[in-house]
């Protein structure tokens, strides 16, 4: 599948093998993403930087840096970080975390669908999904969360989410490492790319408003309804921002 590195977008294919896989002698359920379920080209979900947005998701829920930069590495290799990334060549796998259609993605005990479908919310946007990878780490202690917050390098935390949660196959984990690398460089604590409280003035173009919003601005879009804030000319969650906003819009 194809993932991309960080902000330089690096292409790279690779065939996910999921862990809760359907049977041989059952047929292969579909769940694809309609139309209605991808975010319009100009809004705000689709130009935002969803690595980023992970990073400080896992990093806003307790993990250190380098833990969440390990997430986000894997995640990248799973599905670039995409939402409604759909495994290639027709396998089971959805969303950002590969979940297996037949298992952890609608089936099991604990799944992503019913999640969503709880709250009243799509299951094809990311932080629902982000949402629902917390959800699986507190309430299932085999996905490896208390291995996880013990890791002390990237190597570590790598090969911790990919054994205990993703349970790949072929898992390319030199590729998850770079995409960990780049990820901690482009937004961990010494890098340019995280908050800082200082402009570059490059602005974000909003679907949900029409036009071409300042940086720090936030919207409310009206694709999800959450909220995002312009961050260095592109939208980023807003609960992990923290710069105040120069004007709020709310729908």
């Amino acid at each position: 599948m194809v993932s991309k590195l960080g902000l330089a977008l690096v292409l790279a294919s690779a065939t996910v093998t999921s862990a809760c896989m359907v049977g041989p002698e059952a047929p292969l359920e579909t769940d694809d993403p309609t139309e209605e379920d991808l975010p319009p080209e100009g809004s705000e979900a689709a130009l935002s930087n969803n690595a980023r947005t992970a990073f400080n998701y896992f990093v806003n829920k307790g993990f250190t840096e380098i833990q969440s930069a390990g997430i986000v590495g894997n995640l990248m290799q799973e599905s670039s970080v995409r939402p409604t990334a759909v495994e290639i060549g027709g396998g089971p796998g959805r969303g950002i975390a590969q979940w297996s259609i037949g298992g952890r993605w609608n089936r099991d005990p604990i799944n992503l669908a019913s999640f969503a479908a709880s709250r009243g919310v799509s299951r094809w946007t990311l932080n629902v999904q982000l949402d629902f990878i917390w959800h699986e780490l507190t309430n299932v202690s085999s996905f490896g969360l208390a291995e996880l917050r013990n890791a002390d390098t990237l190597s570590e935390a790598i090969t911790v989410f990919q054994n205990r949660y993703e349970r790949c196959g072929t898992c390319h984990q030199g590729r998850r490492l770079e995409y960990a690398q780049q990820v901690l460089r482009d937004y961990g604590s010494g890098s340019s790319g995280t908050s800082t409280g200082t402009s570059t003035g490059a602005s974000c173009w909003s679907d949900t408003l029409g036009r071409q919003m300042p940086e720090h601005s936030c919207v409310q879009s009206q694709f999800d309804g959450d909220w995002y804030q312009c961050q260095d000319g592109a939208w980023s969650d807003r609960w992990s921002n923290p710069n105040a906003c120069v004007g709020q819009y709310p729908l």
